[in-house]
């Protein structure tokens, strides 16, 4: 009886959650939560749903939904395809998007990706300032020369004059935005809060995986 009685109690719990998620999802509507952009671009893998974070480690509104994309792409979809762009919108945000590529030269990007963005709101260090960047990268056991070297070289120069052209087709004005499959832009801004966020994600996710 009690053993009957606990599984009824889950399959009404499980069956309560299923209707909040649908009601949850009803509620994303086109134009508040997301934009169907008006021309969609190719994406690198056509077979995987593509989706692209555009960044600036100095946004406070990036740094806060990181943590919450961070926890969300280690249990992403298989058929997501993710990446990181910083984005290039300011000329001081040029900084940060070198340092992101000089990292990825080096394959460092994973150790100090997280470490950047708490530099720079934990912290409060000015790593927009190039010579602040170089010193603070040396303090983290990374060759400085290295470093430097990868930051002026010119693939590095060329992957974030690429990013800024990205940006410019996708008409960004603002981070974070993330694009889905190339069809479907949401940002901080529409969604209202980091978790609302990953929410939209996920329910465009779905969407573009229902269209393939």
């Amino acid at each position: 009886m009690k053993r009957q009685r606990a599984l009824t109690v889950f399959i009404l719990l499980v069956s309560l959650l299923i209707v909040q998620l649908a009601v949850a999802r009803a509620e994303i509507v086109a134009g508040k939560h997301y934009v169907v952009l008006p021309k969609p671009h190719a994406t690198e893998d056509s077979n995987k749903i593509e989706v692209l974070e555009f960044f600036w480690y100095g946004c406070p509104h990036c740094y806060s939904l990181h943590p919450l994309l961070k926890a969300w792409l280690a249990n992403a979809p298989s058929d997501v395809n993710f990446r990181y762009v910083p984005a290039n919108l300011r000329p001081n945000w040029a900084t940060g998007a070198k340092a992101f590529y000089a990292l990825e030269v080096l394959g460092k990007t994973e150790v100090l990706h997280d470490l950047i963005y708490d530099a720079i709101h934990r912290d409060k260090v000015n790593l927009h300032q190039e010579e602040i960047l170089f010193e603070w990268i040396g303090k983290q056991g990374i060759d400085r020369a290295k470093f430097e070297q990868a930051y002026r070289s010119f693939s590095v120069q060329n992957q974030v004059a690429r990013d800024a052209q990205l940006a410019r087709q996708y008409q960004l004005n603002g981070v974070p935005a993330l694009i889905i499959d190339g069809k479907y832009l949401t940002s901080g801004g529409m969604s209202g809060t980091p978790q609302g966020t990953i929410d939209v994600l996920n329910v465009l996710i779905d969407k573009a995986r229902s269209e393939k």
